[in-house]
């Protein structure tokens, strides 16, 4: 078998950067699907209207077998090869489609969302390690305890605590969506990439500043030093 040896240096850019951005309804986690390079969208919402104004091609999740068909074409089909970035938009809704579904198929509801936390870690490990892809994947957000330092933040929302808790390690980036308004009362968009007494966050590339702008192409390219 061929040995083939990949630099650390190079490894964002062949294996591309996964994202997972939490915020609040309406903050504009959808909108931000615009800003990748070359996105298609896995879209288990009704809320695209955000996007009316751009032509992004949008996959619709409406059972858990959308996403595996999805992530078959995506993955092998000669059609997707020039995406250069797939969003999941959101996870937290594709969970509770796949929940609904182990909730059909058991009376048990520990089964279920145990069901739901193998099922759904699985996809997301899937999706995350597709090689040479950005990925972005959104999710509602709540405060949550951290069990280790027992103080309150906001972060990633998902059916099953399990699940949520876990979400923020599989991500290299893990951005909070925050919307702000300035001096004049404007509304300003800002992904805090760091961790704070408030919010979940964190930049493993080490090269994002503590508030970036709400653009995910450009976050992109910071990363890749492009």
């Amino acid at each position: 078998m061929a040995i083939k040896l990949v630099s650390t240096k190079d490894a964002a850019t062949y294996q591309g950067v996964k994202i997972l951005v939490h915020g609040p309804a309406g903050a504009g986690k959808t909108r931000l699907c615009a800003t990748l390079p070359e996105p298609i969208i896995l879209s288990a919402e009704a809320g695209l209207l955000s996007l009316a104004g751009s032509d992004i091609p949008v996959i619709e999740v409406k059972q858990i077998e959308d996403l595996y068909e999805a992530f078959e074409f995506i993955s092998s089909s000669k059609e997707a090869e020039h995406f250069q970035s797939v969003a999941l938009d959101s996870i937290s809704e594709i969970a509770e489609v796949c929940l609904a579904k182990e909730k059909a198929a058991t009376k048990d509801g520990r089964k279920a969302y145990g069901a739901l936390n193998d099922s759904m870690g699985a996809l997301v490990r899937a999706f995350r390690d597709l090689p040479g892809k950005h990925v972005y994947m959104s999710c509602k957000q709540v405060r949550v305890k951290d069990e280790i330092e027992g103080t309150m933040l906001y972060g990633p929302s998902m059916p099953g605590a399990r699940l949520a808790n876990e979400l923020p390690y599989l991500f290299d980036e893990c951005f909070a969506l925050r919307v702000e308004k300035d001096n004049e009362g404007g509304i300003q968009r800002w992904l805090q990439t760091q961790r704070d007494v408030q919010y979940e966050a964190k930049d493993r590339s080490g090269k994002l500043d503590v508030f970036e702008p709400a653009n995910l192409g450009s976050v992109i390219t910071k990363i890749l030093g492009e």
